[in-house]
């Protein structure tokens, strides 16, 4: 089940799990997809978005926090439209930036952003059911419990692929 292969193969076969991601009523152009790939040590994920807010002035391009939440839904209320998301996820209790949830952030460029990294925080199974959100802020990796990184204002659930 876990692939011990080089990244390139990884990243052309199927991923484990993803998670599509749909902006809030205020950010409903936001789209994309976070693809999980377990690994035989780690997790490499793989994000791509498009519709992101943008801002041309020079040292203000846009920087988005990004997590995976406990919670389970993409729902919330009218404050808070992804409040159902839950906070960071967070199975060990550790202090902020240490969550199991807490990922690089998103940088924006002309409203696109790509990552991808590989963590040993999690396991592709231990987060299926999760919702993976995208903040309006970056994270500052230090403010409790969550690192400042402000509006949630996209979100997705983390859902296995069949193959």
């Amino acid at each position: 089940m876990k692939n011990c292969t080089d990244l390139s193969s990884v990243l052309n076969g199927d991923p484990t799990a993803e998670a599509v991601i749909h902006g809030s009523s205020s950010y409903p152009n936001i789209s994309g997809t976070v693809k999980f790939y377990q690994l035989c040590n780690g997790v490499v994920v793989y994000a791509e978005m498009t519709g992101l807010p943008t801002n041309c002035q020079a040292c203000k391009q846009p920087i988005f926090g990004f997590h995976i939440h406990s919670g389970a839904e993409c729902c919330g209320n009218s404050t808070d439209p992804f409040a159902n998301a839950g906070g960071h996820y967070n199975p060990n209790n550790c202090m902020h930036p240490y969550h199991a949830g807490d990922m690089p952030p998103l940088f924006g460029v002309k409203g696109k952003a790509v990552l991808i990294f590989l963590t040993d925080r999690f396991s592709v199974s231990e987060i299926l059911g999760k919702a993976v959100i995208i903040h309006g802020s970056p994270d500052d990796f230090t403010t409790q419990p969550s690192g400042n990184a402000g509006e949630k204002i996209a979100c997705g659930i983390v859902k296995a692929v069949c193959r």
